[in-house]
């Protein structure tokens, strides 16, 4: 049981195609730098290859344009998912590839990645006349302000609290000699097919994010 990392990618590669297309409403074509998780961390493959099933066919047909060229995973990984690290990325990105282009989104996979992001993007003064869009995951504290003031666009929430009532579920209905309730195919462990359930991850932004964590009265009072 767990969050679908892959539904995950894929929200964040919808929300920059969204954001970009809410904060530009003039543009036709969008140019966007692109950043994955630590090479040695699966699941920053899975987060990443999920917004490229979004964003690749937009790359493709020319609306949106990488000016760095660097769309492999292999250029846009972040060493040891080191905010320093994904910072002096984008300042190298921003001094070698935008003294007069316009900057309009950074696929970012977490929070953590996109605030080093936002602070590359205004110290080079790239955050006048419009902010780009710039997306996240993990719903931390630090970023809620951030999404409310439209300097981080978009995050993911994945309540823990729906977690705990799944597998208190799933729990029961072993207890009671069913089988646990499944809504994926197994996954592989390598060495036998486990039973899969997957949760939804939900895209915030400062449209619901209020919303999205009522449960959660921490980062609910974040968000007023």
């Amino acid at each position: 049981m767990a969050y679908d990392n892959e539904k995950v990618g894929e929200l964040q590669g919808q929300a920059l195609l969204d954001g970009m297309k809410a904060r530009f409403p003039d543009a036709k074509t969008y140019n966007i730098e692109l950043f994955s998780g630590a090479s040695t961390d699966p699941n920053a493959a899975v987060f990443f290859d999920g917004a490229m099933k979004v964003l690749q066919p937009k790359i493709t047909d020319g609306t949106l344009k990488v000016v760095s060229g660097q769309t492999a995973i292999a250029q846009t990984q972040t060493t040891g998912w080191l905010a320093a690290n994904a910072q002096t990325r984008m300042d190298t990105l921003l001094a070698g590839n935008y003294s007069s282009a316009v900057l309009n989104g950074v696929l970012s996979p977490n929070d953590t990645l996109a605030r080093a992001i936002i602070t590359s993007i205004k110290a080079a003064g790239k955050a006048t006349p419009v902010m780009p869009v710039v997306t996240g995951q993990d719903s931390e504290a630090a970023s809620i302000p951030l999404i409310m003031t439209g300097e981080q666009y978009s995050t993911i929430n994945k309540d823990t609290t729906k977690l705990v009532a799944q597998a208190v579920s799933m729990v029961k209905q072993l207890a009671a000699g069913k089988k646990a309730s499944t809504n994926a195919d197994a996954t592989n462990n390598g060495a036998v097919d486990v039973p899969t359930y997957y949760l939804a991850p939900e895209l915030v932004t400062k449209d619901n994010a209020a919303e999205s964590y009522k449960n959660n009265p921490t980062l609910e009072a974040l968000t007023k």
